[in-house]
């Protein structure tokens, strides 16, 4: 132990740096966003209630089944048909959540042309995502109708993967310029980062996340050596050191080398396994109450809004589980980070400047319901208390001091 160093002192000092008006803000942000999950749910319930109640589905269903049955056709255009209305009728919603909310509070400069342009891009990709899915469950759900939610639950372990690798190859360049590091400090610094535990290191990138939000982030993509390290420029418009560098791209490296994607993975499969069984049990009896009138059955394609309000009420009901294993592992990536690269300051002076869009100090309920993440006040305690057990050779970072009221 750190000769009179106090882990609850140097947190609080971190802390201290933002003044009581920023941390008010960010309080009023982040329970203000535990509404708009519930609110959100809502309007997903709503929109495809809506589209229930017009029919439309299964008058699209019957008139491609008029001369014979054709499932894997009915499914294609239904689907498609289901996501463009549900898209469609979901622009104002995610308008208010994902835009004007997100500029309000100062955490995004985007225009609103341009984050509208780039929603229907979004809406683009959802929808052939969304019919790769669908088709799929639905052709287990007519080859296995009485196990489909057993296959479909195993199948979504490596469609989620296969879906993983296309994200970071093909879908996330379609929205951000993705360019290598120029060489310098930084680059070399993580460069040898990558060497030290098993990282790939040839792909150092930089891309261009300022234009959709002002967060500060970084991550670490990948499987089986297939790799990057990608940081925002957000990082380097706000100033972060090499200390900060080292602290947060060690979290992200800590992702991939303890293969968190896989842990996670398998994770998701069991929970969707969970849900689509909930899902073929509760299917005939919400046909019933949402007057789905029709649909035939659960393999019938004109019930996707049906799925679609059960998938959404199960997803909600199961938030504190898919949170509490998502602060495990971020707990887990900061481990791994401080204990690697021994960077406690630099990490800590990173997670403070996340507080502007995730308070510090939640109570236990609203972190263990509400936060996909540990507390920023609880993670900067855990670097202190790492920095005290753990001093450095060389002379240590200081916390920093309070600003004088």
């Amino acid at each position: 132990m750190a000769q009179g160093f106090d882990p609850a002192a140097a947190t609080a000092a971190y802390l201290a740096t933002l003044s009581p008006e920023a941390h008010a803000k960010a309080t009023a942000y982040t329970q203000g966003g535990h509404w708009v999950l519930l609110w959100g749910t809502l309007v997903s319930i709503l929109v495809s209630w809506i589209v229930i109640q017009t029919g439309v589905l299964a008058r699209v269903r019957l008139g491609l089944e008029r001369k014979k049955p054709r499932p894997w056709l009915a499914v294609l255009v239904v689907v498609i048909v289901d996501a463009i209305l549900e898209g469609l009728l979901s622009i104002p919603w995610e308008a208010y959540s994902n835009w004007w909310r997100e500029k309000s509070y100062g955490l995004t400069s985007r225009a609103f042309g341009g984050w509208l342009g780039e929603h229907f891009v979004r809406m683009a990709v959802s929808v052939a995502a969304t019919l790769i899915i669908f088709s799929l469950l639905y052709g287990l759900i007519r080859r296995f109708p009485k196990r489909w939610w057993l296959w479909g639950g195993v199948g979504m372990g490596f469609v989620s993967l296969v879906f993983f690798i296309a994200g970071i190859f093909l879908i996330e360049p379609l929205f951000n310029n993705y360019k290598v590091a120029p060489p310098g400090p930084m680059r070399d610094e993580v460069v040898a980062m990558a060497k030290q535990v098993g990282v790939p290191s040839d792909k150092i990138l930089i891309y261009d996340g300022s234009k959709q939000s002002n967060r500060y982030t970084a991550n670490a993509g990948g499987l089986f050596g297939f790799g990057r390290v990608a940081m925002s420029d957000v990082m380097f418009k706000k100033d972060a050191d090499l200390a900060e560098v080292r602290g947060v791209v060690g979290h992200e490296m800590g992702h991939y080398v303890r293969k968190h994607i896989l842990i996670g993975d398998l994770e998701a499969a069991l929970m969707t396994l969970i849900g689509l069984y909930l899902v073929d049990r509760l299917f005939p009896a919400a046909v019933r109450m949402l007057g789905a009138r029709g649909v035939t059955g659960i393999s019938d394609p004109a019930g996707l809004p049906v799925l679609s309000i059960l998938f959404a009420i199960l997803g909600l009901l199961a938030t504190p589980i898919s949170n509490t294993f998502s602060r495990w592992v971020e707990s887990d990536a900061d481990h791994f980070s401080v204990v690697h690269f021994n960077e406690p300051d630099g990490l800590a002076k990173a997670l403070v400047k996340t507080i502007e869009y995730r308070a510090d100090s939640p109570s236990k309920v609203e972190e263990f319901i509400f936060y996909d993440h540990p507390s920023v006040g609880a993670r900067v305690r855990a670097m202190m208390v790492w920095k005290a057990a753990h001093p450095k050779v060389e002379p240590a970072a200081t916390a920093p001091t309070a600003p004088a009221p």
